[in-house]
């Protein structure tokens, strides 16, 4: 008996939300009361076939169905009610109205991608009546691939072909191809996978696909969203017969997605797997991923547990398998390319390039979340800084004009790792006025900004070609900066300057109108400007010095980051040089102690030194760069550097070297000394320790030893 090798009939859809009765393009499944009695309604029509001619009972039924469900989830009524024939198998076992009958079922639910309903096909079709089964399913595959759906008058032209001439007429129509166009329940349609945790702009971009003719597949969140914006939705699990499960943790892994995915068009065999297993292609992935980046590296932090849930699984397979397949299917994971993919959608002409890009940029997101996994995995598990293994997620924040010279190209790339997330510097600063960046302004507002973070009083550092030529702090910040620029007036100008306070509309007047020391008539002129904060009225005054000033503002550095240098074929990794005079000791080591104002000018140079470039010397008085010499091969030359830029005012002032004095006598050590310098700050560990020590003795002269050496290169 027929029914006896069917299987039992799925469980009926749930209840709209709204309650209403859905209509052509609704997304959500008939009530159930209405499956039922469309069932009970269908048996009793179905018990008037044994009076009726073939034709009249297949054309009345066909109006029938159709008028009842038109509903894109009619598909399981018509099941059902082809499957109330079971009852009247004996009698139109023979009879080829009840080979339409089931033919007209399974040929419109073989137009919805449900592997559920092509069980029941396949089940139909394995029965003794095959042939006539066949026969029929390929007939109304060509009915309902007509332009007219009620075409009676073709629908009775195949019928009666059908009635005199069975065998034939399957060979016929599978000669034409009608066979395989209902083999493959999506074949013809054009579907769009769409699962998004980032929903910026997902209503648009949902429109124009459907606009396009594209059948939209979702999951979970992202289905319901489309939905409630209007859009027809088939949701993942009535595409693959298989709910979610595992708390959500398994939603697309599955043949029918990554078949359809995965699947050469090219190839006939890959085309005959999809035909086989009635799995539909997909033609668009628009995917992105859970928010782990932002999860993990938010200010009110995450446990360990959540962190691990927000690991996504699907969705990398999912972009990592559109990208491979980019000749055939078109991938997106950003939604500022939305626009670019449905602009290419509008368009006639295939463009491979534009697959290819797009499949870059996704194999790049996928990587650069794995990045972000590892790193904060590692973190959970090892207190080394170092793993064994590193990868650095760079994105670009722009193409620069040049590099160091104009023969060089250049650009400038964001380190997304999660130890600079809310790490402040110059890379994540906002620009508000001037000119484009340049590769050597970065570097030059790095140094600034890097050094004016290390102090706590209100500080101004100008900087050239990455050394710090004036530096100084006071509680009034405009006399900061005035000293600042005093220290080497020739060099600060076309400098940078960078501020540790908020820039106000005084400071900003004092900015655009001081005059070189030099002569006094010489307006100061800038390069960029740096500071965590403005006044509206400090912005509008600074935009008014120049158009192309530089201003930026910048969030404070944070500490114990890792610190990455290239060389050719690898990288240097270290710990940033992140130390303060708090963190460590002046150890006199002299006859004669340093006072407390000598000892806070020796901590001030030394908090200076280690941002110049070794051999480097600072010599300060009054919290205030007097003098500094910096990158010589050897160290009393940058101390003669240094002195003459100091000049008369280096009676009583402290002198800092970021490197212990290898030789004392008739050297630097006792240059310095003679010069008038007060109190002298080295690391020590010389073998000749002893003669600086002595040569300070001479000369009265306090000397302090930090153990603490900053080379600079």
């Amino acid at each position: 008996m027929l029914y006896r090798s069917l299987p039992p009939l799925p469980p009926p859809f749930p209840h709209t939300s709204s309650g209403t009765r859905p209509g052509l393009s609704c997304s959500s499944s008939p009530p159930q009361h209405r499956v039922g009695e469309i069932y009970r309604l269908s048996s009793i029509l179905v018990s008037f076939l044994s009076f009726l001619s073939i034709l009249n009972c297949a054309s009345h039924l066909y109006l029938y169905l159709c008028h009842c469900f038109h509903c894109r989830h009619h598909r399981h009524c018509i099941l059902s009610s082809s499957l109330s024939f079971r009852s009247f198998n004996s009698q139109f076992s023979t009879n080829s109205g009840f080979m339409m009958m089931l033919g007209f079922s399974a040929a419109v639910a073989s137009s919805f991608p449900v592997s559920t309903d092509a069980a029941y096909v396949g089940t139909i079709l394995t029965t003794p009546c095959a042939p006539r089964a066949v026969a029929a399913l390929s007939l109304f595959v060509r009915i309902t691939n007509t332009s007219s759906p009620f075409n009676l008058e073709y629908m009775y032209s195949l019928t009666t072909s059908l009635r005199s001439n069975c065998c034939s007429s399957v060979k016929a129509m599978a000669e034409t191809g009608a066979l395989s166009a209902l083999t493959t329940p999506a074949r013809g349609r054009k579907h769009a996978l769409i699962s998004l945790s980032d929903k910026t702009d997902m209503a648009v971009l949902g429109s124009g696909l459907q606009e396009l003719g594209y059948t939209i597949v979702s999951t979970g969140g992202t289905a319901s969203a489309l939905e409630s914006d209007g859009l027809s939705v088939t949701k993942v699990e009535d595409l693959t017969g298989f709910p979610e499960m595992l708390d959500g943790r398994v939603k697309t892994l599955h043949p029918s997605i990554h078949g359809g995915i995965l699947a050469r068009r090219d190839l006939e065999h890959h085309m005959e797997a999809l035909d086989k297993h009635k799995i539909g292609t997909i033609d668009v992935v628009v995917v992105n991923l859970y928010p782990f980046y932002e999860k993990v590296s938010s200010s009110s932090g995450i446990s360990f547990e959540n962190a691990i849930e927000n690991i996504d699984i699907g969705g990398p397979a999912m972009i990592r398998a559109a990208a491979k397949n980019h000749k055939d299917v078109l991938v997106v994971v950003d939604p500022e390319d939305y626009p670019a993919l449905l602009e290419f959608l509008h368009g006639k002409q295939d463009n491979q390039q534009f697959r290819r890009k797009l499949a870059q940029k996704a194999f790049q997101h996928v990587a650069s979340y794995d990045t972000a996994v590892s790193e904060w995995l590692w973190k959970q598990t090892s207190e080394d800084k170092f793993p064994p293994n590193m990868t650095v997620s760079l994105s670009l924040k722009s193409p620069l004009r040049y590099g160091e010279n104009p023969h060089q190209k250049a650009a400038f790339y964001v380190d997304k790792s999660l130890a600079e997330v809310n790490g402040g510097g110059i890379a994540t600063a906002t620009q508000h006025h001037g000119k484009e960046m340049s590769y050597n302004n970065y570097l030059d507002a790095d140094a600034a900004w890097n050094c004016v973070c290390e102090f706590n009083r209100p500080t101004c550092v100008i900087v050239k070609h990455t050394n710090p030529c004036g530096v100084a702090s006071r509680d009034d910040i405009i006399e900061a900066y005035r000293l600042a620029v005093k220290a080497d007036p020739v060099s600060a100008f076309g400098g940078i300057v960078a501020f540790n306070v908020e820039v106000d509309e005084v400071l900003a007047k004092d900015i655009r109108e001081f005059r070189s020391p030099t002569n006094n008539e010489t307006r100061m002129f800038y390069e960029i400007v740096v500071a965590p904060k403005y006044t509206k009225k400090g912005l509008e005054v600074l935009r008014g010095k120049s158009k192309t000033l530089r201003i930026l503002e910048a969030n404070k550095n944070s500490k114990g980051k890792l610190s990455l240098r290239q060389v050719v074929g690898g990288w240097l990794a270290q710990d940033s040089d992140d130390l303060v005079p708090e963190d460590i000791q002046f150890k006199s080591v002299s006859e004669k102690a340093p006072q407390e104002s000598e000892l806070s000018d020796a901590q001030f140079a030394w908090l200076c030194v280690k941002h110049i470039k070794s051999n480097a010397i600072v010599i300060a008085k009054d919290n205030c760069m007097l003098g500094m010499g910096s990158g010589q091969p050897n160290r009393l030359e940058s101390f003669r550097i240094a002195l003459r830029k100091a000049g008369d005012e280096v009676k009583g002032a402290a002198l800092a070297s970021d490197a212990f004095f290898p030789f004392a006598w008739n050297d630097a050590v006792e240059e310095a000394c003679q010069s008038g310098i007060s109190v002298i700050a080295e690391p020590g560990g010389s073998i000749r320790d002893v003669d600086a020590i002595d040569c300070c003795k001479k000369y009265g002269v306090s000397l302090l030893f930090t153990n603490v050496r900053h080379f600079r290169h």
